[in-house]
């Protein structure tokens, strides 16, 4: 570095308010004197990055937020319309059979928009913007009014009633149920005023009694069918890694909910027996599916099944007792599980498809679901800032490149069952109308935000790099 330079670098120091971080740092100059050789300034060269290489700053962030939510708010409509002649219903007094919600672009009960209520909730605390927390409240409130009205229909005639959100007061699964419940648990802790009474009882008893388990108590899918067999889904006694998200946060939740450590007991143990069966230790990431009994299971790391299971040990870890006799084996379960998808992490920050096969797409739903699990983890202690911070950084500037101008999420990977061969996963469908990549960008957002207001992230001799407290 010559003499202009270094001049150069002395007044932009001096310039700069020292604050309690450490601030960007250069190469030191080298102390031969002469002339340069050819090879001294090329460390900084311009780079091109395909995405912004910085930690990007709140009102950037929101910037990208707001287009999902406008997008959002214009297509998920909270109303009510006769089914036949599509006129619209102002208000109902009583259960009308001809009732149904205004179709949009996606369904308001359905477990993928329990995720993007929970992600409305974070972005409203995060950013301040109480748009983000009404977008929740509309459609929770509306849940709330209609169970009030169909729920005793719909349980004297289960068969035959009809009511606009009927999945949900009758669930058959835990898609039905796990997501949503865990939306109205967190808004209910949050102050939201709407009456949860009637809506967290049928959710919660479904997800915490109902659901069938395998003899240990693992939630699985299975269980008697109404002819008295089993019922194959895909084969008998099958785990989802999926259902680590759709019933665990729930469960933990329904423990800080009533105080009853039975469900702080039954979340931790569902963590762990999952992991025993599907975590692969030597590469520190999950296969998608289980079957009990089955002597060998293809590994196939599913990535965005991966990202529900990172989900539901952070959401655990988050309201699990500290000296709960499990906590430090979820918490060990979670940085494993995070340090081995940090081994798998594209260059330019998203991941693929089946994780672990890099001629696989990368998608967007799954990276989405690991920047918010990782930067919240970060944020709670649970990962080490200076290694993880830029990792979620890099994630959620790529997925903010996949928000189109609209607010539609682009690369996500549509409604996925499970399989025992890789070509079903690498040729899944991609669409903005896949319900499932809305949410976690809005968690993702909203974390990184919390993140970067909490700790600087800067470059340091080129590479983004932790530099202290805020």
């Amino acid at each position: 570095m010559n003499t202009k330079h270094l001049l150069m670098a002395a007044v932009i120091a001096a310039a700069l308010p020292l604050s309690g971080h450490v601030l960007a740092q250069h190469a030191p100059p080298a102390q031969e004197k002469g002339p340069n050789t050819a090879d001294a300034m090329l460390h900084a060269l311009t780079v091109t990055y395909p995405n912004p290489y910085r930690a990007m700053d709140a009102a950037d962030v929101k910037a990208v937020l707001d287009r999902v939510l406008g997008y959002l708010d214009a297509v998920t409509p909270a109303e009510l319309i006769n089914k036949d002649s599509h006129a619209p219903i102002a208000k109902l007094d009583k259960p009308d059979p001809d009732a149904v919600l205004k179709p949009g672009d996606f369904r308001l009960t359905s477990y993928e928009w329990g995720v993007t209520y929970a992600g409305m909730l974070a972005a409203g605390s995060a950013t301040g913007d109480q748009r983000y927390t009404d977008y929740t409240v509309k459609r929770h409130q509306l849940m709330a009014d209609l169970t009030r009205l169909y729920l005793p229909v719909v349980q004297a005639d289960k068969a035959n009633a009809h009511a606009p959100i009927k999945s949900f007061l009758n669930p058959h699964a835990l898609d039905d149920a796990g997501a949503l419940c865990m939306s109205f648990l967190k808004a209910q802790q949050a102050g939201i005023k709407v009456d949860y009474s009637q809506l967290v009882p049928i959710c919660g008893t479904f997800v915490t009694e109902k659901e069938y388990r395998l003899k240990d108590g693992t939630l699985a899918r299975g269980g008697p069918g109404a002819d008295g067999q089993p019922k194959m889904r895909p084969l008998a006694n099958t785990l989802w890694l999926d259902d680590m998200f759709m019933g665990v946060p729930t469960i933990a939740l329904m423990g800080k909910r009533t105080g009853d450590a039975k469900y702080y007991d039954d979340a931790a143990r569902q963590v762990l027996q999952f992991s025993r069966r599907m975590f692969n230790p030597q590469l520190g990431i999950y296969m998608h599916g289980y079957v009990e009994g089955m002597r060998d299971h293809p590994e196939l790391h599913w990535a965005r099944a991966n990202g529900w299971a990172l989900m539901a040990m952070v959401e655990v870890l988050d309201v699990l007792p500290k000296n709960h006799k499990q906590y430090k084996a979820v918490e060990a379960q979670f940085r494993a599980h995070a340090n081995g998808l940090a081994r798998y992490q594209h260059k330019d920050g998203l991941w693929h498809q089946l994780i672990d096969r890099p001629d696989s797409y990368l998608e967007t739903s799954a990276s989405a679901i690991y920047t918010y699990a990782i930067a919240r983890g970060v944020n709670r202690g649970y990962l080490d800032k200076e290694m993880f911070g830029p990792m979620a950084n890099l994630a959620w500037n790529a997925v903010a490149a996949k928000v189109n101008a609209k607010g539609e999420v682009e690369g996500t990977c549509v409604g996925t069952g499970m399989a025992f061969d890789p070509a079903f996963y690498y040729y899944r469908p991609v669409s903005t109308k896949a319900a499932h990549g809305y949410g976690p960008v809005l968690l993702a957002g909203a974390e990184i935000i919390e993140m970067n207001r909490k700790f600087k992230f800067g470059l340091n001799d080129s590479g983004l790099m932790y530099q202290g407290a805020r």
